[in-house]
């Protein structure tokens, strides 16, 4: 493949494929746990996309800035060779989704990936009841993540733990559902939610969590990622057109710039400020707007090209300004 020997920086977003099709097994049907299989429902995993893209692309350096589950579809954004220095600056950043719910049962994963564990007779419900339910669960809520989730404990992620019949607690976090709309209630059991919430809220657990509050139970059947911060899906590029590029050497063609919609404020600075933040000199800047809970700030050069992250440390004392000095340098 040609571009095995080219570097490939910046970012690419995938559209990953899901399943909406997928029927939880009862649990009665498992008298032992099944042995662990490679991809038994032919789901793909975050995991799964970066290692195709890296075989694709020649990149071995490729970072995701938030994994999907292997249920869900949508957005992946990938960080390839100097990005991958950017991955935690992506992450943490507001997310859309539209979700599919089927009332009247109970899983252990929380979505329709899992066993079934309970399976409930449902009552005639309406959307009004559905809006009811929806409307504590807007807003700043404590949500506990599910069992199976890529949460650590220990050093060990959950899902691991709870395959292997060990004992999880799983944590419960402080999150935000800035937006919970009812698209459509099909009855007798299936309900479409377009959601917008914070990074780290778990949309299987939000299925989960109106079922109680319906007393009918709940699981997440469908979820597809629409929008990451600033990127949408309709920049996104299907694993087919990705391969295809990679195996014509074109696949730089689809990355969009190193720093692209990094959401942080942006700093055009001279080369002599720079240069002294990429020796590792404290420099005084008029500039004050800065990240305000990492305090952080993009370092961009006269061509807009991103150089390097950097801190605000202190209002300086000689002079009026700042004192800043470079967090990460990618020159």
């Amino acid at each position: 493949m040609s571009t095995e020997n080219r570097p490939l920086d910046g970012l690419l977003v995938v559209d990953k494929p899901g399943r909406e099709d997928l029927v939880p097994i009862p649990m009665q049907e498992f008298i032992t746990t099944p042995p662990a299989r490679s991809n038994p429902l032919n789901l793909f995993t975050s995991h799964d996309i970066v290692a195709r893209v890296r075989r694709w692309s020649g990149q071995r350096r490729i970072g995701h800035t938030g994994t999907l589950d292997p249920l869900a579809s949508g957005l992946l954004l990938l960080c390839l060779g100097s990005a991958t220095r950017l991955v935690e600056y992506y992450q943490h950043q507001p997310k859309r989704y539209r979700a599919v719910i089927t009332l009247g049962g109970v899983t252990d994963t929380y979505d329709a990936a899992g066993r079934l564990l309970e399976q409930f007779a449902l009552p005639t419900l309406a959307s009004d009841d559905i809006e009811r339910a929806l409307a504590p669960l807007r807003g700043v809520v404590a949500q506990q993540a599910p069992r199976f989730s890529a949460i650590k404990q220990e050093g060990k992620t959950l899902y691991r733990l709870a395959r292997r019949g060990e004992t999880v607690e799983p944590p419960t976090r402080t999150v935000t559902f800035s937006t919970i709309d009812l698209l459509s209630f099909t009855p007798p059991d299936r309900v479409t939610l377009r959601v917008e919430c914070s990074a780290g809220a778990y949309i299987r657990s939000l299925a989960h969590d109106l079922g109680v509050a319906l007393n009918t139970g709940a699981y997440l059947q469908a979820l597809r990622r629409e929008t990451v911060g600033a990127f949408t899906l309709a920049e996104a590029h299907s694993l087919e057109a990705i391969e295809a590029a990679g195996h014509a050497g074109q696949l730089d063609a689809l990355l969009l710039p190193l720093g692209d919609r990094l959401p942080l404020p942006r700093h055009h600075l001279d080369q002599e400020a720079l240069r002294r933040l990429g020796f590792g000199q404290i420099v005084v800047l008029p500039h004050t707007a800065c990240e305000a809970e990492r305090s952080l700030a993009a370092a961009v050069d006269d061509a807009g090209a991103l150089v390097g992250i950097m801190r605000r440390l202190s209002a300086a004392e000689a002079q009026p300004g700042w004192c800043w000095k470079a967090e990460k340098w990618l020159q």
